[in-house]
């Protein structure tokens, strides 16, 4: 009997250690050569003297490893728009993504599903008409100086090509994540990995990310910061194995999450991916959230569903966390994105559409008060808001997010809209006008905003001011 014990007991530890097998995410592996190339070797040869910090980072790197030299990377065809000759050699000085697909073609293929591969489209963006119109001037090879070195060195650009060969100055450098390069391919993958190195390091860390997410209007570096997350990292940095070929969350490390934890990496049963938005469930960015497959559907295109995002979401966070927290955490964020919508967001979009409706404000953009009121409601401290709720940052919910939400529309939007409106039947547009106010008062007549309109019942005002006095008679005591 004891002997049926132990071969039962060695049974099941076989089936499980099978069953993890199968279920262990793929290691990524580099394409290797027998030895460095005669072109690379030539190209090293120059270059370790010429540009030495390159040369150190490459020398670091796992392509130095694996023999992949300056060649492989740089080669080109002397068709190519970007090509040039140097040293006997066709090469391009843009490394785009695909040229990194004849060895990564996977993360490649990924990564042109992901809204990062999108983010060169910004041009006709209010973002971009800011820097090129209302921050800036065209006065550099007919681009702006604010859009040149400001939104698309995140977002990416263009990539020109001048009539002698050189590389267009207004369009790089540029390592924007989207940038559209002169192959045909869009992307940077030195965004996230920076070259020559392409540390795994570097790029698990949060400041990877941090080029690019942070400031008014996205700020998830200091959200990140702020939370358990950020403050444990930071307090654990040393227990993180950051080097780990694998680095699967729960084995590799338990201490906290990166930036590359939640949207790329591997965890147990999912594998690694560079689509970032892979398990993301909402969409944060617009004046209006919605489900992140939301746009897809109203098109008629399928894609992933925002609930199978959001499950394999959930599959990461429960690497160290029970699964009722993560459901009650999932409600809390929702609740919040719902409040921000609801309050706010929905009934400012409504104020803003029936004043373009009957042409009480122009067509140019940020031309009036009202416009750039609602521009910070969404853009700045709407995302922060919501943002802060989906990654566990309280100080970005409430001072930097709800509070400032709050306080741009009840006591800027709404006199704004008023004045318009008043001004407006000053002119004899009272049919617009009416329609006008008709929106705005059927919006403040809704119990969310009874408080600013009055209209609060009598036993609701008193339990607050029973709570206020309750505080007040408690917060003296204890100063005493």
């Amino acid at each position: 009997m004891t002997r049926l014990i132990h071969i039962g007991r060695a049974l099941i530890f076989l089936l499980l250690a099978m069953s993890a097998h199968a279920a262990a995410p793929k290691v990524q592996s580099l394409q290797t050569f027998s030895s460095l190339s005669g072109e690379s070797q030539q190209c090293v040869g120059c270059h370790k003297e010429q540009n030495i910090g390159l040369y150190q980072q490459w020398g670091k790197s796992k392509h130095y490893g694996a023999n992949v030299g300056c060649y492989e990377c740089h080669q080109a065809a002397p068709t190519d728009k970007d090509a040039i000759d140097h040293e006997g050699y066709s090469i391009s000085v843009i490394v785009s993504p695909k040229d990194c697909s004849g060895c990564h073609q996977q993360e490649v293929d990924e990564f042109a599903k992901s809204h990062h591969a999108k983010a060169g489209q910004i041009i006709g963006s209010l973002d971009n008409f800011l820097a090129e119109v209302v921050e800036g001037a065209l006065v550099f090879n007919g681009e702006s100086p604010a859009a040149v070195s400001g939104c698309w060195q995140c977002h990416g650009a263009e990539i020109k090509v001048l009539g002698n060969g050189d590389l267009d100055p207004t369009t790089w450098p540029n390592t924007g994540i989207g940038r559209l390069n002169p192959d045909g391919s869009v992307g940077a993958c030195s965004a996230c990995h920076q070259r020559h190195e392409f540390s795994l390091v570097q790029a698990r860390r949060p400041e990877a990310c941090g080029k690019c997410h942070l400031g008014p209007d996205h700020p998830q570096k200091e959200i990140y910061e702020e939370s358990k997350h950020g403050i444990n990292f930071y307090a654990h940095v040393n227990e993180m194995n950051l080097s780990s070929p694998k680095w699967v969350v729960g084995e590799d490390y338990n201490a906290a999450p990166t930036c590359a934890t939640c949207h790329m990496s591997a965890t147990r049963d999912l594998p690694i991916t560079h689509d970032i938005g892979d398990r993301i469930s909402w969409t944060l960015r617009p004046a209006i959230s919605e489900k992140v497959d939301a746009k897809a559907i109203a098109s008629g295109k399928k894609v992933k569903p925002w609930q199978d995002r959001r499950d394999d979401m959930k599959n990461v966070c429960v690497a160290c966390h029970t699964s009722q927290w993560v459901e009650n955490f999932y409600q809390q964020f929702d609740s919040l994105v719902n409040l921000y919508n609801d309050k706010f967001a929905r009934p400012g979009k409504a104020l803003m559409d029936v004043l373009k409706k009957h042409e009480l404000i122009t067509p140019t953009g940020f031309d009036e008060e009202i416009e750039w009121t609602w521009f910070y409601l969404w853009h700045h401290e709407g995302r922060r808001a919501r943002h802060g709720a989906a990654m566990m940052a309280p100080d970005y919910v409430q001072w930097h997010g709800m509070y400032e939400v709050a306080e741009r529309f009840y006591i800027e939007m709404v006199p704004q809209f008023r004045e318009i409106v008043e001004h407006a039947e000053h002119e004899g547009k009272t049919e617009a006008a009416a329609d006008a106010n008709k929106v705005l008062d059927e919006i403040l007549s809704r119990p969310e905003h009874a408080w600013f309109s009055g209209t609060e019942p009598d036993s609701v005002k008193a339990a607050r001011l029973k709570a206020q006095k309750e505080f007040k008679a408690r917060y003296a005591s204890e100063s005493k």
